[in-house]
């Protein structure tokens, strides 16, 4: 849509001759109307009161009478002229406050848009807060409770990013400085937000208070890695929308990503394949055969994969706290795969396919409903791209079939390698 919009744009930029000559055409004939006004007011009219007065007293009035006409005639020219002036300037007097007028409302306007926006925040989190749930339930049923799914909802206009600094440190790489600016620009309706850490901890704390559990399994996460991977997720089960890894650089804008033919309310998640594996020896590298990747995701808010995402996290993760086992390996990337990654993330999203009651679908899904993809598959309301889509060459050929799908280029720089080795 975004594509051919700027088509448009473009022929109508670029438009022949013909009608640019007839906008200057408008121009100059709007040019002359005004002429011939003042013309009228300032020449014709006092000429035809002039003549009008002659043949008056001409035919009814003495010598002494048209002399006396003729003394006074530049006096009521000037009147004429000045009444006119006079006027002119009271219309622009006017015109001036109508649209002093009209800058005010509109100040007014944005303010009281802004105050209700306020009062719109202030109220959510007196809901919120007052939306507590029983102490007794588990974490699955304490996140349904205080957030419920709306597959009809759109697609919230976010995209959300992490890095542990600030956006403007100048420790972030000038690539992914790069990337980070190219989702703003082909984005521009979006709020495009940069999280760093200190930031994720206290959104993690004001969003998942009335559920502790999960604030105390961020805390409890022993790496950085491991606690972006978690936000991740807990970000977009609040608030939805998009996230991308900071090497994710983007090709075309996000509207652009679900095909014509589907109907975005009935897609909840958007995911791409990470991994198709072709040879036998993909246990070394990844947990499944084929892996959905977790580097992009765009999903609607309290969607049940990511909130069955978060409940495997926290349990594997209280589970490893009880056994005193939360030191990793993060340079081994299966042990981020199996907590808070990509082979999570795959497990939830098979178990929800072949959930009839959650996914509404009655035939068993396989890794082999998505190898070798070529096109987009929705099943369910889980709409998945091919591989090359969310992890595309950085060289397009003119005449590649796929370059349509071809969304985002993923450059896996694997920030977590540089960590050091944590002994277990």
């Amino acid at each position: 849509m975004g594509i051919k919009g700027h088509r448009t744009t473009h022929i109508t930029t670029s438009s022949s001759s013909p009608t640019s000559s007839s906008r200057n055409n408008l121009v100059r004939v709007s040019k002359r109307g005004f002429n011939v006004r003042k013309f009228a007011i300032f020449i014709i009219l006092p000429l035809v009161i002039f003549l009008f007065l002659i043949f008056r007293y001409a035919t009814s009035g003495t010598p002494t009478d048209l002399q006396t006409l003729l003394q006074n005639l530049p006096k009521e020219i000037a009147q004429t002229i000045n009444t006119a002036a006079s006027k002119q300037e009271q219309d622009q007097e006017l015109l001036q406050q109508f649209e002093k007028l009209t800058q005010e409302l509109k100040r007014k306007n944005d303010e009281q848009m802004k105050h209700f926006d306020r009062q719109r925040t202030i109220l959510e989190k007196k809901i919120h807060d007052l939306k507590q749930p029983p102490a007794t339930a588990s974490i699955r049923e304490k996140l349904s409770w205080v957030y419920d799914y709306e597959s009809t909802q759109k697609f919230p206009a976010f995209i959300w990013q992490t890095w542990p600094y600030s956006d403007a440190d100048e420790r972030l790489d000038e690539n992914l400085r790069a990337y980070e600016r190219s989702w703003g620009d082909k984005n521009p309706g979006f709020v495009h937000e940069i999280i760093n850490d200190d930031t994720a901890t206290a959104l993690v704390q004001y969003f998942y208070n009335s559920i502790p559990e999960v604030v105390d399994t961020y805390n409890s996460l022993p790496s950085p890695m491991l606690k972006a991977d978690f936000f991740k997720f807990l970000i977009l089960f609040v608030r939805g929308g998009v996230f991308a890894d900071m090497d994710s650089n983007p090709i075309q804008p996000v509207p652009n990503w679900i095909p014509e033919n589907v109907f975005p309310r009935e897609v909840g998640l958007v995911v791409g394949i990470e991994m198709d594996a072709l040879k036998p020896d993909w246990k070394n590298k990844y947990l499944r055969r084929l892996q959905f990747g977790s580097y992009v995701i765009q999903c609607k808010p309290k969607h049940p994969i990511i909130r069955e995402v978060i409940v495997k996290i926290v349990e594997i993760t209280t589970s490893r706290k009880k056994e005193g086992d939360l030191k990793v390996n993060l340079r081994n990337d299966l042990n981020i795969m199996s907590w808070t990654g990509s082979g999570l993330f795959t497990d939830v999203i098979m178990t929800y396919f072949n959930d009839y009651v959650q996914s509404d679908i009655f035939y068993k899904v396989t890794w082999k409903d998505f190898h070798k993809l070529k096109v987009p598959k929705l099943i369910g309301d889980v709409l998945v791209f091919p591989q090359f889509s969310f992890n595309a060459p950085e060289i397009v050929d003119v005449e590649d079939p796929n370059k349509a799908l071809y969304f985002v280029q993923h450059d896996g720089m694997k920030s977590w390698k540089a960590a050091p080795r944590v002994q277990g």
